[in-house]
């Protein structure tokens, strides 16, 4: 029998974080649910954690879309056993501030600030009268200061740790656990070894964050004696200057 559901948002390639999240909480027993946007990349993510022995289905939503939000956070509370919800969305874009035009702006805070605020809403509502349930929010170095050309992605990212911030005081002293997590450096996936591979090549071994590694750190937030809980951790290699 599952330790009960697990729903990771923003998962994308199985090289990804989003992946390696599903596949952690799935390896340590969790009923998962893998929610994004590209149905193909889901099926494959989850059809991986099944072929390993692990329960997962796969939903796809637009986080930046309310009705969406409610019918996956619906599906996830459907066996009355939700216990965590990871919201992992965090589109990027290098956007010079005056080449970023205010629908650039506003869809950068959609889907990073917006998404996060309805999820972990919609996760409360669900969690709030078991008395008990962990939330966590992927953040990034943006979430703490701004430098161009990422302005917008900065402003999007610290609305989004206020809105972890305001979530957990408000629902941290009725028995809720939200977390902020801040990745302070390039993850080592498909992504950046694509587009950046002199860069992941000048980084060595163990220059970039390992999305397993990462996702050790999500399951052990998870599990925190409430008596002593962290709201915000931050990750990097332990190369990274900061």
């Amino acid at each position: 029998m599952a330790n009960g559901t697990a729903l990771v948002v923003g998962v994308g390639s199985e090289a990804g974080l989003g992946a390696a999240l599903a596949r952690r909480f799935a390896k340590e027993g969790f009923r998962v649910i893998v929610a994004g946007r590209t149905a193909e990349r889901l099926a494959g993510v989850a059809g991986s954690i099944r072929a390993a022995g692990g329960i997962a289905e796969a939903k796809v939503a637009d986080v930046s879309r309310e009705d969406d939000v409610v019918a996956l956070l619906d599906r996830a509370a459907e066996a009355e056993d939700l216990e965590v919800v990871v919201y992992n969305v965090g589109n990027n874009l290098r956007a010079p501030a005056l080449e970023t035009t205010g629908a650039v702006f506003e869809d950068m805070w959609r889907q990073n600030a917006l998404g996060g605020f309805l999820v972990g809403r919609e996760a409360v509502r669900r969690m709030l009268p078991k008395g008990r349930g962990t939330i966590l929010f992927t953040g990034a170095t943006a979430s703490l200061r701004a430098r161009p050309p990422f302005t917008a992605f900065a402003a999007a990212k610290a609305a989004l740790r206020a809105v972890a911030q305001g979530l957990a005081r408000e629902f941290g002293p009725q028995g809720l656990h939200v977390a902020h997590v801040i990745v302070d450096g390039v993850i080592d996936g498909a992504f950046a070894r694509e587009r950046f591979a002199d860069f992941v090549r000048a980084k060595g071994t163990d220059g970039l964050l390992a999305p397993d590694a990462i996702a050790e750190s999500f399951l052990a937030l998870h599990a925190q004696p409430r008596s002593a809980w962290t709201h915000e951790l931050d990750l990097r290699p332990f190369k990274e200057a900061f």
